[in-house]
């Protein structure tokens, strides 16, 4: 029995440490750091983000002291909770960020660089991408509270957006756009 007693103890530290190590990214690196190591650039989540996880995965989560908006060349909504899958030059799976276009706003549903010296970003919601410069989010903006009655706002937006992608032409243009965004990557 004795010298199994290295061996156990030597198993039950390994357990231990690979369960302390849940969350990959080092304690003092910021989620614009890891924005920045993954080829995106920092200005896509707004100022103030303090809590966040990001798991082997890339599955990430981010918490807001409250929703908010913040001014590009377009108004970018943020819930209090943003989350999606990281990989290099792009977040997919996203949810809590939407795009407002024509009085509509529109949940993003990925946000891709194209080739870095191109200078595009791409912001995927469903229906269409929309092209961005790249510049534009290059530093984290200013986010400001959502007004009262403007979250209900926002929440219709996105149930008409959502009708729309729905169609039959929406839905056939939303594969298609898929399909575009998934070479893109490749």
């Amino acid at each position: 029995m004795v010298p199994f007693l290295p061996l156990s103890s030597l198993i039950i530290l390994s357990l231990g440490f690979s369960i302390l190590d849940v969350n990959p990214r080092k304690e003092d690196s910021s989620v614009y750091d890891v924005l920045k190591s993954h080829g995106l650039p920092m200005g896509l989540l707004p100022k103030g983000v303090k809590d966040f996880r990001i798991e082997d995965t890339g599955h990430f989560v981010v918490h807001l002291d409250e929703a908010c908006n913040a001014k590009f060349e377009n108004e970018l909504h943020y819930d209090r909770n943003v989350s999606g899958t990281l990989s290099y030059g792009q977040i997919g799976a996203l949810s809590g960020i939407s795009a407002q276009e024509l009085f509509l706003w529109f949940p993003v549903k990925g946000i891709r660089v194209d080739v870095p010296s191109s200078g595009l970003i791409y912001f995927d919601v469903g229906v269409v991408s929309k092209q961005f410069s790249l510049s534009l989010f290059e530093t984290p903006r200013d986010c400001l509270a959502v007004r009262d009655g403007q979250t209900e706002a926002i929440e219709n937006g996105r149930l008409i957006a959502e009708a729309v992608s729905k169609s039959q032409l929406g839905e056939l243009r939303y594969q298609l756009d898929q399909e575009n965004f998934a070479r893109g990557v490749m």
